[in-house]
């Protein structure tokens, strides 16, 4: 052990002492995430990367793939010598607040918009469709493989998912950085991202509680039965009440702009409780936090407030701890073959032609040009967050090893790091050739 290590842990002799050692070790941590993320989020800015490409990146290099492997005796020092359970804790309390943000900011309005309506329609469910099913393919073949602890479909059922999802916040982001957010090929991109995301959700919900029933249809459909009735009590009876309390603070957010600490410690309360409530159901505490935002989504003084208080919060100290402790996680060392790596590239492959293949596809089928599909393709690929938090579910629930976690990881930071500059490139070549149109004229 490195010896601050021991001079930290085995010095002090009372209990006051050894939980102080234990603080500052945690302290150590924090310091280097939340300053690493902003640094990263910095830099991919500057390179015309999303910021979350950023701190995806930094959080995968203070793991065992770069920082554990360059210098470790410092690494284990700064990650390993405290127990992993409060920065574990602390993870999931900011996955918990993120899960309610991302409710919160969830435009339904794309789900209801008319236009392009057929053509968005047909992206989303291609681009679930058809990743789904390779996904399950993939899966359900490899798991003997690649997770032979695993049941073969429950390993399929997340690699399928996974394979499907659409960050909707990071393709918002993108679509903003663009100017794209009210072009057709904008709207059609975040109104089919919209509609992946809720079908998303609810299968990884519904694989869940299927797995934690050790596949047993009978324990599952139980299960489920009581998730929708916790979902409709919480539509029905909750959603009234926590508008009616939100509204009592309406003078005051609008004045003011900020959340009265009694409306922040009752919404707060509520996403913890409504977490432990799907915990209790069988299924992970985030789609409780999920849900309290969705119900809120439209208390646009709430949603604004929050985003500008405790939103950026989560954003600068939560996140980038759920980027390291996915990072830890991660050891791009492990894939020492070239078998394993053959089967990181199949898996990258396959989730890139699923998603962009799907898009492609059904543009092409309702009459948009070469260009345009190839847009939409590209803008559907986008998975980076929401795809980490699928397989960190997936690996808690021990359905898929770490060697498939670190090869989904990878696809997740390609799928998120390639949009920008072959969307940038379309467009560039876009206004090239309505030029060389307009001059041959």
């Amino acid at each position: 052990m490195h010896p601050l290590a021991q001079a930290a842990v085995h010095t002090p002799s009372s209990t006051v002492h050894q939980a102080e050692a234990m603080l500052f070790l945690i302290l150590l941590q924090l310091t280097i995430i939340v300053l690493a993320g902003r640094l990263g989020g910095v830099l991919a800015r500057r390179f015309g990367q999303s910021a979350a490409v950023g701190e995806i990146i930094v959080g995968l290099m203070l793991g065992p793939s770069l920082f554990g492997a360059l210098a470790p005796e410092t690494f284990g020092y700064v990650f390993r010598t405290a127990p992993p359970g409060p920065m574990q804790m602390l993870s999931q309390i900011g996955l918990l607040l993120l899960m309610f943000q991302i409710g919160l900011e969830f435009d339904f309005m794309h789900l209801r918009a008319s236009r392009n309506r057929t053509t968005t329609l047909a992206v989303a469910m291609a681009c679930i469709a058809l990743p789904f099913a390779l996904g399950l393919v993939l899966g359900y073949y490899s798991a003997p493989i690649l997770s032979p602890a695993a049941p073969p479909l429950a390993a399929a059922l997340f690699v399928a998912v996974a394979l499907s999802i659409t960050a909707l916040p990071i393709l918002g982001r993108i679509l903003m950085e663009l100017d794209m957010t009210r072009a057709p090929l904008g709207v059609i991109a975040i109104s089919a991202a919209a509609i992946n995301d809720v079908i998303g959700w609810l299968l990884l919900a519904l694989i869940t509680a299927l797995v934690s029933t050790g596949l047993e249809w009978k324990s599952f459909a139980l299960r489920v039965a009581l998730v929708i009735a916790f979902a409709t009590v919480s539509l029905v009876v909750v959603r009234p009440l926590m508008k009616r309390f939100v509204r009592q603070f309406h003078a005051s957010l609008e004045r003011t702009g900020q959340l009265d600490p009694t409306l922040m410690g009752g919404v707060l309360a509520a996403i913890f409780l409504s977490g432990m409530a799907t915990y209790r159901l069988g299924i992970f505490a985030i789609f409780g936090g999920f849900l309290m935002g969705v119900l809120l989504h439209d208390e646009q003084a709430f949603v604004d407030a929050w985003r500008e208080t405790v939103g950026r919060f989560v954003l600068v100290f939560f996140l980038p701890i759920f980027f390291t402790y996915t990072g830890l996680r991660t050891n791009i060392g492990g894939l020492d073959s070239l078998a394993l790596w053959g089967w990181c590239a199949l898996t990258v492959l396959l989730a890139t032609v699923g998603k962009y293949g799907g898009a492609w596809l059904a543009a092409r089928a309702c009459g948009h040009d070469a260009r345009e599909s190839h847009i939409l393709g590209v803008l559907m690929n986008t998975r980076a967050l929401m795809e980490l938090i699928v397989i960190n579910v997936g690996y808690d629930l021990g359905v898929i090893s770490q060697n498939v976690f670190t090869m989904l990881v990878i696809m997740a930071l390609f799928s998120t790091v390639i949009p920008m500059p072959l969307i940038r490139r379309a467009l560039a070549r876009g206004v090239r050739d309505a030029k060389q149109a307009l001059h041959t004229r």
